[in-house]
């Protein structure tokens, strides 16, 4: 970005270029580090995401409501991991005929759902994932 005042969004009513790509890689930035570091998937989602925000929370609305909503959807996929790990050991194994499965769909929804707001992003619309907790707003 050149600084020049307006210039966030373009003639047909689109951000910029560069905004469309901070905000398609706050959803990305998640991905890519809960990919990458596997053994801490849940809280390197929401790390990605937290630095996209951090860094443009003040100077693109547009990218920074994608990295909060990328933020809330990470966060709320590692409460819902973190809850099911609770239930397998609360219930001495045994809820592992419910967990396993839960977990391979909440895998699923998390790279479906993540990839979607990333093309949403880049191609400058809004998108609100499913099953998010608004913990940030």
């Amino acid at each position: 970005m050149n600084g020049i005042p307006g210039d966030r969004i373009t003639e047909g009513g689109m951000p910029a270029l560069n905004e469309r790509q901070w905000a398609a890689g706050a959803h990305l930035a998640a991905l890519i580090l809960a990919l990458v570091t596997s053994w801490a998937a849940g809280i390197a989602g929401v790390v990605g995401a937290l630095a996209v925000w951090m860094i443009k929370r003040d100077d693109s609305p547009f990218a920074a409501e994608h990295a909060k909503e990328a933020l809330n959807f990470n966060l709320s996929m590692f409460i819902y991991a973190v809850a099911l790990v609770v239930l397998s050991l609360v219930t001495l194994g045994l809820g592992l005929i419910v967990t396993v499965p839960l977990a391979v769909v909440i895998a699923v929804v998390w790279l479906v759902c993540t990839l979607v707001a990333a093309f949403r992003a880049y191609d400058g619309q809004p998108y609100r994932y499913p099953l998010s907790i608004r913990l940030f707003r």
